[in-house]
Parts: structure tokens; C-alpha cells; sequence
């Protein structure tokens, strides 16, 4: 029994092994072609050793971008990280007091709008994302960070996770609160919000890392470089036809694109875990 669980343990961590290789490996090559000149890219096969240029690419892309008249990444960065950080307290912001009110309060056809609410989740981005780029456009949003921003901060995801969790607090905490006279508001910034601080930072992780992911949306509604984004504008670094490709430079500008989110994963990432195993209890 000890030697089959011996056995186990080692495939276990044999296909671990295989699984982190596969999704570093990608990442290293990518590394080391920002480190070479475009020549060196288009070696066959390419150096799988670094070469010498990874700061220069990274200071020409971060200041003049892949060709004369492009955006730096820098400034996509910047448009990134507004858009993903925008997106993340404005999900969060109406998905608590969402959650908070269908739990907590008691009016008319409250099923209703939570089922309305809900069911958004079964309808394909592709059945709502085009009337939204009408209705933004209707507003004179497009090219502005309210057009990146406000269509994308309604939640279904992040609103039902809420409830479920304030449905697993006890009636006692809002009949205590009751008694000593606190407002539902006071109730809600004393008490819920600061017992969902595990949840919170969970849900902020992953909706940043959603809005900061986002690429059809933002190449929808923008057609000013100056608003392009850094997913959707490593994409453009990519000539088409005849074109040649810097690829140097879009590997570096792919790398820089990875940090933010990857420092919000390890600066987050205890109460990020604990967030998770407390949404499953």
C-alpha cells in the first residue's frame, strides 16, 4: 500500500513537473527572443541562449514603440492599468451593494431581479457585446477611458459570489445591529464589509486580471492609438502582408505587458487563496 502510494506521489509530481515546463517554457522563449536583434529572431532554428539586447529593445519600445508613429507601451500600460483598475472597483463596488440589498432588504419582485441579474451569465458576449458598442457609441463614448470602463463594470459573477456569501452569515449579526440602532449602512461598513475582506481580495485579483485581459472591447470602441491598450496593442505591433515583424520588440513589449497583473497575483496572493477557500466553505 506504501509503495503504490510511493508510486503515486512520484507521477504526481512527474506530471507537475511536465505541466510547469510547459507553461514556463513559452514564456522563456519569448525572454530570450526580446534579448536578441530581429536578425537573430529569424535564425532557424533560434538560440535558445539570451542575447544582448533585452534592455535596449525594452527602452525602444517603452519610449518610441515598434515603428515611427506608433504608441510606447509605457502609455498602453498606462491606458492597461486605468481601464483594469476602473473595471475592478466599479465591479466590486456594484456587485457588493447589489448583493448587499438582495440579501438584506426586503421590496417587491426581489427573486425577480436577482434571477434577471443571474441569468445575464447564460447569454454569450457576442449577443451583448455588439447593442453595447452602439449604446456607447450613442453616448459619445467612444475613444475615452468611459468607454473602456463603465460598460464592462456590471457584474453577474461577482454579485451572485456576494450573496452566496452573505447568505452564510448568521440573522443574529443584523438583529444585534438592529438593536443597537445601526443604519443599513452603518450595518453594511461596520460589519459586512469588513468580514468580506477575504472575498474582496479574491474577487479583485481575478477582475483585474479580467479587465486587464481584455481585448475585443477595447478594439472595438477605440480607434485612437493614443486610447490603445496593451493586449490589444501588441496585436497591432504584428505587420500583416509584406510587413516585417519587429519581433524582438514585441516580445518585449509582451513581457512588460505580464508584470502588473503578475504583481497584483503575488502581492495579493495569501489573501487571494484565502478568499477562494472561504468561498467554498
Amino acid at each position: 500500500m506504501i509503495e503504490n502510494r510511493r508510486g503515486l506521489d512520484i507521477f504526481s509530481h512527474i506530471m507537475l513537473w511536465l505541466g510547469i515546463l510547459t507553461i514556463l517554457f513559452p514564456i522563456y522563449v519569448a525572454v530570450v527572443a526580446a534579448s536578441m536583434d530581429n536578425h537573430e529572431v529569424f535564425q532557424s532554428p533560434i538560440s535558445l541562449l539570451p542575447g544582448s539586447h533585452l534592455w535596449q529593445n525594452i527602452h525602444t519600445i517603452w519610449t518610441q514603440g515598434v515603428s515611427p508613429g506608433s504608441p510606447p507601451i509605457g502609455h498602453m500600460l498606462l491606458n492597461s492599468t486605468i481601464m483594469a483598475l476602473g473595471i475592478t472597483v466599479g465591479k466590486i463596488s456594484i456587485s457588493i451593494i447589489s448583493a448587499f440589498a438582495l440579501v438584506w432588504f426586503r421590496f417587491p419582485l426581489r427573486q425577480f431581479f436577482f434571477w434577471m441579474i443571474f441569468i445575464t451569465l447564460m447569454l454569450p458576449v457576442e449577443v451583448r457585446i455588439f447593442p453595447t458598442v452602439e449604446v456607447v457609441s450613442q453616448l459619445h463614448m467612444l475613444n475615452s477611458y468611459n468607454g473602456l470602463i463603465l460598460p464592462m463594470m456590471a457584474s453577474a459573477t461577482a454579485t451572485f459570489l456576494f450573496r452566496q456569501f452573505f447568505l452564510s452569515l448568521p440573522n443574529e449579526l443584523i438583529e444585534a445591529a438592529r438593536i443597537d440602532g445601526a443604519s443599513p449602512m452603518r450595518f453594511f461598513f461596520d460589519i459586512v464589509l469588513p468580514l468580506s475582506k477575504t472575498n474582496l481580495a479574491a474577487l479583485f485579483v481575478i477582475t483585474f486580471i479580467y479587465g486587464w485581459n481584455q481585448y475585443l472591447w477595447p478594439l472595438l470602441i477605440t480607434s485612437d492609438s493614443r486610447m490603445s491598450t496593451a493586449v490589444a496593442g501588441i496585436r497591432g505591433m504584428i505587420s500583416l502582408g509584406d510587413g516585417v515583424t519587429q519581433w524582438n520588440l514585441v516580445m518585449a513589449a509582451m513581457l512588460l505587458t505580464l508584470i502588473p497583473p503578475l504583481l497584483v497575483v503575488i502581492i495579493m496572493q495569501r489573501a487571494f487563496v484565502k478568499g477562494l477557500v472561504e468561498s467554498e466553505k
